[in-house]
């Protein structure tokens, strides 16, 4: 019965033939949009026209009147903002950059994302000098402060935000750092929460959206505390790729929230952009911090090739900071920040948020702001110890619950049942769990007094101490030269007088020369004098009787023959000569790089070396 009911469903030739053109003809339509030929050297041609624009910065002297009147202890003071600025100044930073005018936000561009009751409310305050009053309101709030002048404060955060990143999308600076308070990334689309009113960085995201018309967006919040506001705006949009870096200990530091573990990956089409790594422990340092770089941030933000990237910089992760309790070295957010910056044309904006030992604070944000302006990273003073366990299950968690989102985070395989049950020891295989303990229920009134954490006397004493160390061993050195390099066309005698076309033709370095030259970066460049390698330098790699042969054997008449006694390798009466050279040739631009009169060094050489063993030639 089942066959004949089938049977008597079956299409007509007709129906069967039109199905048949109509998937042929959208098979032909698939195949055109297939035929597109991409350009693989389109970026390197774009290249030749870029160059490295100023670094911007903007802040306003003013931010520092916002203060909790009623708690002189109150971890966001004016302190926060007025020591990174003075830690910038005797850097000489600033005078570097190039300043953008702070302005305050129009009431449209804060109602990109909140509601014009929230704006209402916090205009309300503007003025104010009802402390009792203030300080009522304040306590609705979870970890909120008023102060007359915070209205017009954050109007003037979010305003001077947006601006950086304007002047980041449209060229007139290569990146920028917004040195700005009250900070944003926990303010809601209605709520003050985490000393934040307006969220600077959502809102200047959405602007960049909606009004400069970008289409992929990266935010790295590296703030010890979940930047759930942030989170929220953008969760069910695959336009802004967020990644959050924050402690969590299960749900039992603030915010306490379920949204802040690692499964909480986006929804609708935003599925896959939200990227949680909650960090379960305390004392986590520049170790762990790498690692979630290396295996997460990096590969999606390369996957992801965002046009824009905004850093919500917090430096409570740093060691010293009461609130975070972690120990990330504050020469080391340079080394985080440095990574990201080959991606979306160097286009990145670091937005200060929070961070509450002034020491780290200041000296984090100056190193930020120097690697923004191209500065090298500092030579880490202490050994970076490996991830520990439980950072590596927040990262194998993390991967699991995006992997099928992206290509990069499917390495490792997965497992089966089978496995799991039959496999005996089991070192490699990770179980995904999640627990959430939580915090305490919240109270209808927030405590608005003694809210900073108490760290024991001893224990600031040993941070400090290691921080005064930290800072007096960093070296930040700072080469006139920014690239030497070598180049001779000596270096062309060199070649096969037996075989026409031999790959090792003088024409390689020649050409990559003159592209150099094309590009103009020879103008930006100094070239060294080439010289000879002495014998003692080359025997540092090879045997004496090696040098001398070679030297030798360029005299002979046999060159052919004895070329063809070794592993791709000929001989010319200009090789001994010409080898000596690069060898002698990459030794100056080691020695310039190493005594820090360069920062970094390009060796146009031949012939190569690096298949050459201590006594045999070999490999060109």
């Amino acid at each position: 019965m089942v066959k004949s009911a089938v049977a008597a469903s079956k299409p007509s030739a007709a129906l069967l033939e039109a199905k048949r053109k109509a998937k042929l003809l959208k098979m032909q339509e698939q195949t055109q949009q297939d035929q597109v030929v991409k350009d693989i050297f389109q970026n390197a041609v774009n290249a030749k026209t870029i160059i490295h624009k100023p670094t911007g910065i903007v802040y306003d002297e003013s931010m520092s009147q916002h203060r909790c009147l009623w708690d002189e202890n109150h971890p966001e003071r004016p302190e926060r903002f007025t020591r990174v600025l003075e830690r910038c100044k005797e850097l000489q930073l600033i005078e570097q950059c190039q300043r953008i005018p702070s302005r305050r936000a129009t009431k449209d561009e804060v109602l990109l994302l909140h509601s014009a009751e929230h704006y209402e409310l916090l205009q309300q305050t503007s003025g104010v000098q009802d402390e009792e009053g203030m300080e009522d309101l304040s306590s609705k709030f979870d970890s909120i402060y008023l102060h007359p002048s915070t209205f017009e404060l954050s109007l003037l955060a979010t305003g001077s935000t947006i601006d950086l990143i304007e002047n980041i999308t449209t060229g007139n600076v290569q990146n920028g750092m917004a040195i700005i308070r009250p900070p944003g990334h926990h303010a809601m689309k209605a709520e003050f929460n985490g000393y934040c009113f307006f969220n600077n960085v959502a809102i200047a995201a959405q602007y960049a959206l909606d009004i400069l018309k970008l289409s992929k967006l990266m935010i790295v919040d590296w703030d010890i505390h979940h930047g759930q506001g942030t989170q929220r705006f953008f969760y069910n949009d695959p336009r802004v790729l967020y990644f959050s870096i924050h402690r969590y200990e299960h749900g039992t530091f603030w915010p306490n929230l379920q949204e802040s573990d690692f499964d909480a990956i986006g929804c609708g089409n935003g599925l896959g952009y939200n990227f949680n790594v909650p960090l379960n422990k305390t004392k986590m340092g520049n170790g762990d911090y790498l690692a979630i770089f290396q295996q997460l941030v990096v590969p999606v933000a390369v996957e992801y090739q965002p046009e824009l990237i905004i850093i919500s910089a917090g430096y409570d992760a740093a060691l010293g900071c009461p609130e975070g309790e972690m120990e990330v070295t504050p020469a080391f957010y340079p080394h985080l920040l440095s990574s990201l910056m080959k991606l979306a044309q160097s286009r990145i904006a670091v937005v200060l948020e929070g961070g509450y030992c002034l020491d780290s604070l200041s000296e984090g944000a100056a190193l930020t702001l120097r690697t923004l302006l191209g500065g090298t990273c500092p030579t880490l003073v202490e050994k970076i110890d490996p991830p520990s366990d439980v950072l590596q299950d927040t990262i194998f968690n993390c991967i699991y619950a995006h992997r099928q989102y992206w290509r990069c985070l499917q390495v490792q395989p997965m497992y089966t049942m089978e496995e799991l049950n039959n496999v005996n020891p089991q070192p490699k295989l990770h179980k995904v769990s999640r627990l959430f303990i939580g915090g305490q229920p919240l109270p209808e009134r927030f405590p608005t007094r003694d809210t900073a954490p108490v760290t024991l006397p001893e224990v600031v004493a040993q941070n400090m101490k290691r921080l005064q160390f930290l800072k007096q061993e960093t070296k930040l050195l700072a080469p006139k030269v920014r690239v030497c390099y070598v180049y001779d066309e000596l270096m062309l005698q060199h070649s096969n007088t037996f075989e026409e076309g031999h790959p090792e033709q003088p024409e390689r370095i020649r050409r990559i020369y003159e592209m150099h030259v094309d590009y103009k970066l020879t103008e930006r460049m100094k070239q060294l004098p080439i010289r000879i390698a002495t014998t003692d330098e080359i025997c540092l790699a090879h045997t004496r009787a090696h040098v001398n042969f070679i030297r030798r054997i360029s005299d002979k008449d046999e060159l052919q023959g004895m070329g063809e006694k070794y592993n791709s390798v000929y001989f010319h009466p200009k090789t001994f000569d010409c080898a000596t050279l690069a060898a002698g040739s990459v030794l100056q631009v080691v020695d310039k790089v190493l005594t820090g009169e360069a920062r970094s060094g390009v060796c146009i050489v031949r012939p190569p070396g690096h298949h050459a063993e201590p006594d045999i030639p070999h490999g060109f």
